[in-house]
């Protein structure tokens, strides 16, 4: 073999010399197909719409009832005050009710780790199964616990039970649904159907904020402090029963089901070899959620409580404002998701964020204003720009991670950073606004995290319109699969050359070249 020859066969990215091409070209084949084996049609998974659609609609609705029902903790945080912690202070009541919310996020990086890891092991479909029953029956659980006037201590205690119950479920729970959507949707359309997960968010604080809103319009004060408050837990539990029946009905993920058909070694769980893996990627996502939780949380659970305590507003009147927005956010979620699809998931991000720096204060001051023209116009501003959030997010953040690991770095990364920053919002904007008397302080606080996520944006990859990582290309239709193995061929490092010294190139359908690694059969 010439020196020629030796050389572009060790080299990593070989620069071919013509002469030695011409000499031994059937060595070159071979070589290329090493290299670089190019997809067959088996290689390529083809999962049809009406297979994603139903897919994404368990997610979904999962995702929408794990949002109505800390929807609904968080829009009767006053009313839950007064029933679970007696005191002469309104502002000790909300304050001690947000504790508890912020209590169920401490353990949901617990949850991660034990629900992320587990769902790499025995699938998404078990684990999210699990985290459906587990999550409705600590919200049903809520609205059976008495009183404090009626158990005394026991009734905080047992609140804080049902919530950490709550807080670990749903440690498993956002970190699979969008795994699970991720995993299922065709490349070019990830961005529209990951879209669906946050419709289901917003459908689930819309279903809470509307169901209290009608509560607390048709009952008085002392009927929703005795009673009234519990109606809203206890529709959580058949609203479960229907999300599990969905998810017990699909079949696990195509990515998934590959990975267990390759016979792959999969070690136990380590954190130590798992970090220092995927360092880079868990703090990418764990500022890239701090971000999207602060601006999330603040503006769909912590408003409400903002109106009426700090602004004076009515209650009925800021959850009627804020469900307004949320259903206009609703009919956009998806044409931004598509149009990430087509632009990218940076840009789309890159404005959103942007848009809080710009637009937050100018917001807030709307809001200050106490009309009710203003009010929509200032939730609206912020609706907006939290609605880049929403578009990308569930698209963006399974593609930061390989199919092997990625419902173990999604939920352990989601969740730490969700227990630090997302289920504190509440408790800290309504912590610096009492402090500092300046009723400006959220919005600060927004456009802090804003500009450390738009920084944590410029580092990621764009991934619009491309696999994921660790898994093969992923089309809707035959016709998709055959365009994309036809495309390949007259690629690759020998394409520089001239057919009289190549050869006319392989077939795509040949079948003796090498496999791709990682195929999946459609």
């Amino acid at each position: 073999m010439s020196a020629e020859t030796t050389q572009a066969a060790s080299d990593s990215e070989p620069e071919w010399n013509p002469e030695a091409v011409r000499r031994h070209r059937g060595l070159f084949r071979v070589i290329e197909r090493r290299r670089n084996p190019k997809l067959r049609r088996s290689d390529i998974t083809v999962t049809e719409e009406p297979t994603v659609r139903r897919a994404v609609k368990a997610a979904m609705l999962g995702n929408a009832m794990e949002w109505f029902d800390f929807g609904i903790y968080s829009y009767m945080a006053v009313t839950l005050g007064k029933v679970f912690f007696p005191s002469g202070n309104p502002t000790a009541q909300t304050l001690a009710s947000f504790g508890a919310f912020a209590a169920a996020f401490l353990l949901r990086p617990i949850g991660g780790f034990v629900f992320g890891p587990l769902g790499d092991r025995i699938g998404r479909k078990k684990v999210l199964s699990l985290t459906m029953i587990m999550m409705a029956l600590g919200t049903f659980g809520i609205g059976l616990v008495p009183s404090y006037a009626a158990i005394g201590i026991w009734a905080p205690a047992l609140l804080l039970l049902f919530r950490v119950i709550q807080g670990f479920s749903t440690g498993g729970e956002y970190g699979g649904a969008a795994t699970f959507i991720a995993e299922y949707a065709p490349d070019k359309k990830r961005g529209f159907f990951g879209s669906y997960l946050e419709f289901g968010t917003l459908a689930g604080y819309v279903g809470a904020a509307g169901l209290v809103t009608i509560l607390t319009t048709v009952l008085d004060d002392g009927a929703m402090t005795s009673w009234g408050w519990r109606v809203p837990f206890l529709v959580a539990g058949p609203l479960g029963l229907i999300g599990l029946y969905m998810r017990l009905k699909l079949e696990d993920t195509p990515a998934y089901q590959e990975l267990e058909q390759s016979g792959a070694e999969r070690p136990k769980f380590r954190f130590g070899p798992f970090f220092r893996d995927h360092w880079r990627a868990l703090t990418l996502c764990m500022i890239l959620v701090a971000a999207y939780d602060i601006a999330d949380y603040g503006l769909l659970s912590y408003m409400p409580t903002y109106l009426t305590d700090e602004l004076k507003y009515g209650s009925t009147a800021g959850l009627v404002a804020l469900v307004v927005v949320m259903v206009v956010l609703m009919c956009l979620v998806h044409p931004l998701g598509s149009l990430s699809d087509r632009i990218g998931r940076k840009p789309v991000l890159l404005t959103g964020m942007a848009g809080f720096v710009v637009l937050t204060v100018p917001a807030f001051l709307l809001l200050r204003t106490g009309g009710h023209v203003a009010i929509y116009a200032g939730l609206l501003l912020l609706g907006l720009c939290l609605l880049t959030f929403l578009a990308t997010m569930s698209a963006v953040l399974p593609s930061l991670f390989p199919t092997e690991v990625r419902y173990s770095a999604l939920a352990i990364s989601f969740n730490v950073a969700g227990s630090l920053f997302g289920g504190t919002t509440p408790l800290v904007m309504e912590g610096l606004t009492s402090a500092t008397g300046n009723n400006l302080m959220p919005a600060f606080y927004i456009m802090l995290a804003a500009v450390v996520g738009a920084v944590a944006v410029l580092f990621i990859k764009e991934t619009a319109r491309q696999p994921l990582e660790g898994s093969p290309p992923s089309v809707a239709t035959p016709e998709e699969a055959a365009a994309l193995v036809a495309a390949q061929y007259n690629r690759g490092p020998l394409s520089q050359f001239p057919t009289d010294v190549l050869g006319t190139p392989a077939s795509p359908d040949d079948s003796t070249r090498e496999p791709a690694a990682g195929a999946t059969v459609a």
